[in-house]
C-alpha cells in the first residue's frame, strides 16, 4: 500500500472551531426525551426526573448547543403547551411521528436539564413557522427571553421560573422545504415569514442569532434555488443558514458509504458558495455562516414503515438505531469534514442525542450505554478545540459508485491554544492498513501523547444492552515522531486521534 502523506504548517489554516460545533439535538421524538433523558422514577432520576446516569454520559460526550424541540415535530408545536403545572398541560397529537404527546417535558424542563449538563450546554431553540407564525415566536421570545413586568414574563416567574432563559440562538422553523413538513411553504412564502419573524424577533431583541432554513438535503428538487431565494429575502436578518444530511449504506455499498464524507464536503462547499453568491448580488460585506444542525448516519429507509404503522402512541421505541464500527468510522468521517469547513460551519448538532439515532442507549429503568458513534464525537469535542490547520492529502485513491474517486485517507488537524496537536484520520480502506507521513512543519510538537484507534476485525461489532463495551477505542502500534515527522499505520476500516505536544 502506498504511504499517505500530509504536511502541516501553523502559517497555513482553516479557521478557529466554534465550540457550538459539537452541539446535539433533542426532539420530541421515540423515546429520546420519555425514558432517554427523562424518566420519572428510574434509580438514577433526580427530584426533576432527569436520569444521571445518562446526564453522565451527557457530559462525558461534551455537547454543547442543543437543539429543541424539532425537528419535525416543531412544525406542529404549540409552545404554550409545554408550560405551567405539568398536570394542567393538554395531551396532543404529533402529526410529525404519529404519536401523543404528553407535555410533560417542556421548556422549563429542557432548560433545567441544559443546567444540570453544565455551562457548555446552550439553548438553542426551534420557533414553529409551519402551523404558526410570527405571533407565536414573538410571544414565545418574550416568555423565554423578558426580565418581568409583561405578561408573559409574569407568567415565567408565576410558573417557577424568575430568572429568564436568555436563549441566543434560535431556528427559524425546521425544513421548510420538505413536503413531508406539517405547514411545508415554498421558498418564496417561507423566506417572506422568515423575514417578517426575523424583524420581529430583532425589534424584541436586536442580539438574537437566527437560522434560516436551507434545504433538507443536496438531492433535494429545489437545493440551492431554494437557498437563494430565502437569502434574498432574509439576508441581512438572519446569521445563518442550515444544513440536514444523514447517510446509510444503499444496496450494501459500504465503499460508497465510507466515503459519505465526499457527499458532505460538497454539500458545505455548495451552500457557501450560494450565500456568497447572494451576497455578492446584495453588494454585502457580511458572510452568512453554516449551521450543520442536523448530520448522523440514520437507517432513513427503514424509518417510513416504522412511523406509518404507529398508532398515536407515547414515546414508542422509534428510530433505534444501533450502531456498528463501520457506521462509527463513518460517523468519524463526517466529524472530520465539519472541522475542515470550520471557518463556515460554525452551529452543528448531531442528531439525536438520547435513543433516537443516537450515541447514548437507555432501556426504562435499567441502565444506560455507549454507542459505537459515543466515541469519535466525544474524542473531537475533547480535542478538537482550537484552530484548524490546512490538510491536504496525497492518499491513494479508491473507487466509489456514488461518489467515484475517493482518497483513502480522509484527515484534519486542530491546533490547541496550549500548543498541542490532534490529528483526526478514518482510514476509508475495508482490507488493508494504510502508512502515514505527516511533516510536523514549524509546530514545535516532539513527541508522541496518545494514537486511540476505533477498529474491530468484525466491521459489524457494536455496542448493546447485553454487551454495552464489545466495541471501545484501543492504542495504536508503532506510531512515532522523530526528525520533525510523525508516522503511523493506520489500520483497515479505522478511526484515528493522534495527539501530540
Amino acid at each position: 500500500m502506498r504511504t499517505a502523506r500530509f504536511t502541516l504548517d501553523p502559517a497555513f489554516t482553516v479557521g478557529e472551531v466554534n465550540p457550538r460545533l459539537f452541539g446535539s439535538f433533542v426532539e420530541h421524538l421515540g423515546r429520546c426525551v420519555y425514558t432517554g433523558i427523562y424518566e420519572p422514577g428510574h434509580p438514577t432520576a433526580d427530584d426533576a426526573g432527569l436520569r444521571q446516569d445518562v446526564l453522565d454520559l451527557v457530559r462525558e460526550l461534551g455537547v454543547t448547543a442543543i437543539r429543541y424541540p424539532g425537528g419535525n415535530f416543531v412544525s406542529g408545536y404549540k409552545w404554550e403547551d409545554s408550560v405551567g403545572p405539568v398536570e394542567e398541560r393538554p395531551r396532543r397529537l404529533d402529526l410529525a411521528w404519529r404519536t401523543t404527546e404528553t407535555n410533560r417535558f417542556g421548556l422549563s424542563e429542557y432548560i433545567a436539564f441544559l443546567k444540570k449538563v453544565g455551562p457548555q450546554a446552550e439553548p438553542m431553540m426551534a420557533v414553529n413557522l409551519g402551523t404558526r407564525g410570527v405571533a407565536e415566536a414573538i410571544e414565545l421570545q418574550e416568555y423565554a427571553n423578558h426580565p418581568s413586568g409583561t405578561a408573559l414574563s409574569d407568567l415565567r416567574a408565576e410558573h417557577g421560573d424568575k430568572d429568564p432563559f436568555g436563549i441566543r440562538l434560535w431556528c427559524l422553523g425546521n425544513e421548510m422545504d420538505g413536503p413531508w413538513q406539517t405547514g411545508h411553504k415554498t421558498a418564496e412564502e417561507y423566506g417572506r415569514l422568515a423575514a417578517e419573524t426575523a424583524r420581529a424577533m430583532r425589534q424584541i431583541d436586536p442580539g438574537v442569532e437566527l437560522v434560516a432554513c436551507g434545504s433538507s438535503g443536496q438531492s433535494m428538487d429545489t437545493f440551492a434555488e431554494w437557498e437563494a431565494t430565502v437569502l434574498k429575502e432574509t439576508y441581512d436578518l438572519v446569521d445563518y443558514i442550515s444544513l440536514h444530511a444523514y447517510y446509510e449504506p444503499h444496496d450494501g455499498d459500504v465503499d460508497s458509504f465510507l466515503a459519505s464524507a465526499v457527499d458532505m464536503e460538497s454539500f458545505i462547499d455548495n451552500v457557501v458558495a450560494t450565500c456568497d453568491h447572494i451576497g455578492a448580488r446584495l453588494k454585502s460585506k457580511k458572510k452568512i455562516n453554516l449551521s450543520f444542525d442536523e448530520w448522523n448516519v440514520w437507517y432513513l429507509s427503514r424509518t417510513e414503515a416504522e412511523v406509518s404503522a404507529l398508532d398515536w402512541p407515547e414515546a414508542p421505541r422509534l428510530l433505534e438505531d444501533n450502531y456498528n464500527v463501520t457506521d462509527a468510522v463513518v460517523f468519524g468521517s463526517l466529524l472530520i469534514a465539519l472541522l475542515r469547513h470550520a471557518d463556515r460551519v460554525t452551529v452543528a448538532c448531531l442528531a439525536q442525542l438520547v435513543n433516537v439515532i443516537a450515541p447514548i442507549m437507555t432501556e426504562p429503568g435499567g441502565p444506560a450505554w455507549r454507542q459505537t458513534t459515543f466515541f469519535p464525537f466525544a474524542q473531537a469535542s475533547k480535542y478538537g478545540r482550537g484552530e484548524v490547520l490546512d490538510v491536504r492529502v496525497d492518499s491513494p485513491t479508491y473507487e466509489t459508485k456514488r461518489y467515484g474517486e475517493a482518497d483513502l485517507l480522509h484527515a484534519t488537524a486542530v491546533r490547541g491554544e496550549d500548543g498541542t496537536v490532534t490529528v483526526f484520520a478514518v482510514n476509508r480502506g475495508r482490507s488493508e492498513a494504510l502508512p502515514l507521513e505527516v511533516a510536523l512543519g514549524g509546530l514545535g510538537v516532539t513527541r508522541l501523547v496518545e494514537h486511540s484507534v476505533l477498529s474491530d476485525a468484525d466491521p459489524d461489532a457494536r455496542n448493546t444492552l447485553a454487551e454495552p463495551e464489545r466495541v471501545t477505542p484501543h492504542a495504536g502500534e508503532g506510531t512515532a515522531v522523530a526528525d520533525g515527522t510523525l508516522t503511523a499505520t493506520l489500520e483497515p476500516m479505522s478511526w484515528n486521534v493522534i495527539r501530540l505536544a
